[in-house]
């Protein structure tokens, strides 16, 4: 239900949650984790005081149930010193209808006592899927909170990148954007970041420190300004990367010159935490790579490299390396990553093929989506591209446009979709070896309890309902 104002969202709190000032009680824990189903669509969808209003809400009932946003830095430190090992943690790309589909990852994590994994959402993605940072971490939290998730939430800015197009002509313009997004995504919960100034690596320069110096040098000076605003308390996790994926791999000397580089830049900025973990490139791309006819070509991962590469992060002190544009893989080789040690994988568009190409979603709407692409991205066609590729390539375009209608599936798509992505996330948790990680995550993590300040609106709201004796 979407309320109209203020006024409304509180006769449906009433008796469930009780506020007074900037503290949040709740009255009825069953009710109030059942009016989230409400509350998140008001964070989503609502006027801009109920939204705003929503939000902050949703945020409290989180600390108050013990839903915490929090950062995976201790969980990677420990990696770096071999309190643990042969897993990988799974960092999940969620563009579409996030409640829900973090409500499928989030059954699957509590059937199989997973506490190592991340959700994120990459600069670009939040542009096309019509998702701000504290939209979507508060659909996150919604979900853990209905499902009775408790424990740290780990919320990653994925590919906060530096647009090299834009450096080339303007480099203070082109840094300060990132900055502005981490402004916005820190306060939203995201504490953990992955820092993309890959795209600035110039290959024809003479040497390696040459080639990685824009790299390091816009990597560390992010480093600083992140480390200025995290909360009290937190350590954000921050990744470095120094390949840009469907490019050339990565080798262990560029990620020797990009440390050497960064470790050097970030010293004498000051006394700053560093990296937990580094990206390289070592065969794949994101959303695979499309055949002619819509297929998958076979994409041959160099595992020997990736091993080779996450030992050298850790021998900089890093938890290791990661993995990108990994979940259109053939599934017999997701065992394979934390065989070979690797820290962390990102896995995006394999979740969004198993929601639009299920037989049980809407075609009606699939082909309204296709008709909005090729009426609005049709200049993204390459020349050489099929119609069935360019489809595949930019149908994730489509949803921000329709995230209303893909909100409102009707229930016989509803639960066929989403028990097949349940079962999507289960298969990931199992491969990656993260099944039953709670109780370790839980010896390194401690989530903060940290309030935000009622939005003026709410005020009256606040006053209104009051506190239970």
């Amino acid at each position: 239900m979407i309320h109209e104002s203020l006024a409304e969202l509180r006769q449906d709190l009433r008796g469930a949650v009780g506020i007074r000032a900037d503290a949040v009680e709740v009255l009825d824990e069953e009710r109030a984790r059942r009016l989230v189903d409400s509350l998140v669509r008001n964070a989503v969808f609502g006027t801009p005081e109920v939204r705003e209003f929503s939000r902050w809400l949703i945020w409290e009932l989180g600390q108050a149930l013990g839903v915490r946003p929090a950062s995976i830095h201790d969980f990677y430190m420990a990696r770096a010193q071999d309190a643990w090992q042969d897993r990988t943690v799974p960092a999940m790309n969620i563009r579409f209808t996030t409640y829900d589909t973090a409500r499928a990852a989030l059954r699957a994590a509590l059937r199989a006592q997973v506490g190592a994994f991340i959700f994120e959402i990459a600069r670009s993605e939040m542009g096309y899927t019509d998702q701000e940072p504290a939209e979507y971490s508060t659909c996150l939290i919604a979900a853990a909170i209905r499902e009775g998730y408790q424990g740290p939430l780990f919320i990653q800015g994925d590919h906060f990148q530096v647009k090299a197009s834009k450096y080339r002509q303007d480099p203070e313009g082109a840094v300060r954007e990132v900055k502005d997004l981490i402004a916005k995504a820190i306060p939203a919960g995201f504490w953990n970041i992955d820092i993309d100034s890959s795209t600035l690596v110039d290959l024809d320069r003479e040497n390696l420190d040459e080639q990685q110096r824009d790299n390091y040098e816009v990597s560390a000076h992010l480093t600083r300004y992140v480390r200025e605003l995290e909360p009290p308390g937190v350590t954000i996790s921050l990744g470095g990367e120094i390949g840009e994926v469907g490019e050339k791999n990565s080798t262990p000397e560029e990620l020797d010159a990009y440390m050497e580089g960064y470790t050097r830049t970030l010293g004498q900025l000051g006394d700053d935490t560093g990296l937990s973990k580094i990206s390289v490139q070592t065969g794949t791309a994101h959303g695979g790579i499309l055949l002619p006819d819509g297929t998958l070509a076979q994409v041959a991962v160099d595992f020997e490299t990736l091993q080779v590469l996450g030992d050298r992060a850790r021998h900089w002190g890093m938890g290791g390396a990661v993995q990108h544009g990994a979940s259109t893989l053939p599934q017999e080789m997701f065992h394979k990553f934390p065989e070979v040690q690797t820290l962390e994988i990102h896995l995006a568009t394999g979740f969004m093929n198993t929601f639009l190409d299920h037989p049980a979603f809407p075609s009606d709407l699939l082909e309204a989506m296709y008709r909005h692409i090729e009426a609005h991205h049709a200049d993204e066609r390459k020349p050489d591209q099929t119609e069935i590729v360019f489809r595949l390539k930019t149908r994730k375009k489509a949803l921000g446009p329709f995230k209303a209608e893909l909100w409102a599936l009707p229930p016989e798509a509803r639960e066929p979709i989403y028990a097949a992505l349940e079962q999507q996330f289960a298969f990931f948790y199992s491969q990656l070896n993260v099944e039953h990680t709670r109780e370790l995550v839980d010896r390194f993590v401690t989530p903060p309890e940290f309030h935000r300040p009622m939005p003026e609106a709410g005020r009256a709201v606040a006053d209104d309902l009051g506190l239970a004796d």
